[in-house]
């Protein structure tokens, strides 16, 4: 099987306090960039575990991301086809 395209994603993560967040950087084959956002707090008597504040905040990102290709491949398909399409967002 051969690879016909590439996507590039970039996550970033940062720490302040009891607060992780993350930025995201996804760079499509069109030449076309989206970025997304994510955060996760830890409660004050929780464990410091980076870690999992990271996994949660770059999962909180990349579902940004999913949900904005989604929206980009719905305009793409209504302005092709001239109709409105109906975005499923599970």
């Amino acid at each position: 099987m051969s690879t016909l395209v590439g996507w590039h994603v970039e996550l970033e993560f940062s720490e302040e306090g009891h607060r992780t967040g993350t930025a995201a950087l996804l760079r499509l084959s069109d030449g076309s960039e989206l970025r997304g956002r994510g955060y996760a707090m830890r409660h004050p008597s929780d464990p410091e575990q980076l870690r999992v504040g990271e996994e949660i905040a770059g999962a909180r990102a990349l579902m940004d991301l999913a949900s904005q290709l989604l929206q980009k491949a719905h305009a793409e398909i209504d302005a092709t086809t001239g109709r409105h399409s109906y975005p499923i967002n599970h």
